[in-house]
This record gives C-alpha cells, sequence and structure tokens, in this order.
C-alpha cells in the first residue's frame, strides 16, 4: 500500500484514559481516515470525533459479530483495538476480519495469553534465563501469608497481584506501617498500600484466583513504548515515571538508558509480542531493573512521544497495512520531559 493513499481505521477504547489522545494522534495524519468506538455512550472521545460507533463489551457474545458487521459495512483496513479484554478475542478471529480485508494491530492469540497472564509471563521469562524479581503463586490466605514471610514481611514490603487482571485491579503493597499514625497524616488515602493482616480478613477461608507474591522493588520505575515486529523491537523508548494518579503516568521524562533498553529487549525477544507494546520496569533493592507487566497493546500515555517527533499509534497503523515502518522511525529526543493534564468534554441529552 501507498504511504499516500487512505487508510480507514477504527479504533476502540475511545473513553479508555489514553483513549483520546490516541484519538488525537491519529487525526494529525491526513491519510487517516479514522472511526471510533466504545461500549459507553458517553465516551470522551465520542465527544471530540464525530465518527463514532458504540460496541457491545468485550465479554458480551456479540461483540465479535459486531466488529465484523462495522468493519464490513465501513470497509475498515486496520482495527486498532485499546482495550485489554478485547485483545485475545480479535486475536483468535484474525483470520476472519482478513478476509473481509481488516487488518488487526494484535499479537498471536497464545502469545497475548502468555503476556496477559502475568504468573505464566514470569515463568516464560524465567526459562529465557531472564532475570525477574523474586515471587510465588498462591491461591489462598494462608499461602499468601507463607510466601510475604519469605519475602521478608513485615521488616519489607511485599507486592501481591492477580496473574489475571489490568489496569492495577488487585494489586495491593503489604506495608506493615499502612496503619500507621504517620501515614494516616502524611499520605493521601488510597487503596495500595496495606496490611498483610487486612488482606487475610478479606480473604478469610476464599479460594482464589492464581495470585502472584512478589519481593517489592523500592526503586525507580520507567515506562517502556515499543513497536516490535514478531518479537524484534524496531524502536523502544524508555521514560522515567517521575509522577503518576492511580497508577497512570501523568510526567515523566524520555531518557536513553540503554540498561533498560537492553532489558526490554530481551524480554520482548522472549515473548515474541508483535506490534505497540508496553512494559513497565522498577529498580530491585539491589539497583537492577525488573518487569512489573507487559502490556501487549498500545499504552495510554505513548502519545507522549509525540513530543519527539514519534507517532507510534500512527506506526502501528502503517505496520498493520505491511508498511515497513524502521526507516520511517526518527532518532529520538533523548531528555524531553512532558507533563499530562486533564480535559472536559461536553453531551447534550438531545
Amino acid at each position: 500500500m501507498s504511504t499516500s493513499q487512505p487508510i480507514r481505521v477504527l479504533m476502540t477504547g475511545a473513553g479508555a484514559p489514553g483513549g483520546p489522545g490516541i484519538l488525537l494522534a491519529l487525526r494529525q495524519e491526513p491519510q487517516i481516515e479514522l472511526t471510533v468506538a466504545d461500549a459507553n455512550p458517553y465516551a470522551s472521545g465520542k465527544a471530540i470525533h464525530s465518527d463514532f460507533v458504540q460496541i457491545p463489551a468485550a465479554s458480551q457474545p456479540e461483540f465479535i459479530g459486531e466488529m465484523m458487521r462495522i468493519c464490513r459495512e465501513k470497509q475498515i483496513q486496520v482495527l486498532l483495538p485499546l482495550v485489554t479484554r478485547e485483545l485475545e478475542l480479535l486475536s483468535q478471529s484474525v483470520t476472519d476480519f482478513r478476509d473481509v480485508g481488516t487488518s488487526v494491530v494484535v499479537s498471536d492469540a497464545d502469545k497475548l495469553h502468555m503476556a496477559n497472564d502475568k504468573a505464566l509471563l514470569m515463568q516464560t521469562l524465567i526459562t529465557a534465563n531472564i532475570p525477574v524479581a523474586e515471587c510465588y503463586t498462591a491461591h489462598s490466605g494462608p499461602e499468601i501469608e507463607m510466601f510475604a514471610k519469605k519475602l521478608g514481611y513485615p521488616q519489607k514490603k511485599v507486592c501481591i497481584k492477580p496473574a489475571l487482571s489490568n489496569g492495577s485491579r488487585g494489586m495491593r503493597i503489604l506495608d506493615a506501617s499502612a496503619g500507621s499514625l504517620a501515614s494516616f497524616f502524611e499520605q493521601k488515602p488510597n487503596n495500595t498500600h496495606t496490611t498483610l493482616e487486612s488482606v487475610l480478613n478479606i480473604f478469610k477461608d476464599a479460594i482464589l484466583p492464581t495470585m502472584l507474591v512478589m519481593e517489592y522493588l523500592p526503586g525507580e520505575e520507567y515506562t517502556v513504548d515499543a513497536l516490535l515486529d514478531n518479537g524484534e523491537p524496531l524502536v523502544i523508548l524508555p521514560r522515567k515515571r517521575i509522577s503518576m494518579n492511580n497508577g497512570i503516568s501523568v510526567a515523566g521524562e524520555f531518557e536513553n538508558n540503554q540498561e533498560i533498553i537492553d532489558y526490554a529487549s530481551a524480554v520482548f525477544k522472549a515473548t515474541g509480542l508483535h506490534g505497540p507494546n508496553g512494559l513497565q520496569v522498577k529498580r530491585s533493592e539491589t539497583g537492577e531493573f525488573r518487569i512489573l507487566e507487559i502490556n501487549p497493546r498500545l499504552q495510554g500515555s505513548t502519545t507522549t512521544a509525540l513530543g519527539m517527533g514519534i507517532n507510534l499509534p500512527f506506526l502501528a497503523v502503517q505496520q498493520a497495512t505491511g508498511i515497513d515502518v524502521k526507516s520511517l522511525i526518527p532518532e529520538p529526543r533523548w531528555g524531553l520531559r512532558f507533563t499530562r493534564y486533564y480535559a472536559d468534554a461536553w453531551f447534550s441529552e438531545s
């Protein structure tokens, strides 16, 4: 496909936190003919882009059929999903979408399953001799207690999270000082830091989904944006997370950190993921970077790279059409700082 031809794109997740930014990044490119979608009829993206369609949630049985209908009727060439729960379903139907002329920006289903299952991801990396934080799997409160103490609780903080979750749901930092008088007055209220005793009281005798009990990584945290060709990195962009709000980066700085670039490259090669992907890494107590998680899709804050002249959403679309995008990626402007902010959207009931 010539780069001058229009590309009809359907982007889901128009109401996700990063949806409007990715939408606007795509609209910067005149050859993109964009339709956006969301299950929420009041998605923020609907207020800033007129070509909006409401779709079923991924949990609804009609999701794939409705997505196929929209792609067929609108002659969509590239389907760009931003919602984690949509990814595996769409990946399993890639051939059907291809039959109606739509390329889906998604990795193979088995690789997605591995990346989304944090326990399976850790085992994959361990098998590939890639260092990870010390971690264990648990299915009950007593097992969580046993492994938390093995990792040094209460003298040390410990992280727990479901193997299958997204958006930091179910992630907690077990911190023996969380209920102290000092934490009451000095920390903003949040549901991330808690004590082991509080967690055990909630879980009681419940049979839990697979939970990871992990070494807490106390050091600097970085987000990494990448574009991959079946595991081979085309570009890797580390950025320090200077400030976060509910797990979302709101201020940061792009850093040419070769240690992170090499580590992320090894992780991506071991997973074999394709297209736009991201991950989070953090320094361990001994100073090495270790992975927190992978996001096998465009990350909501990926548009921060626009300040360096790198439009990752557009590159992902171009890649999906068969364009070799490696030569189109400019040299990063390392050291660039960014701040993100909220904006408003309005809806008329009429």
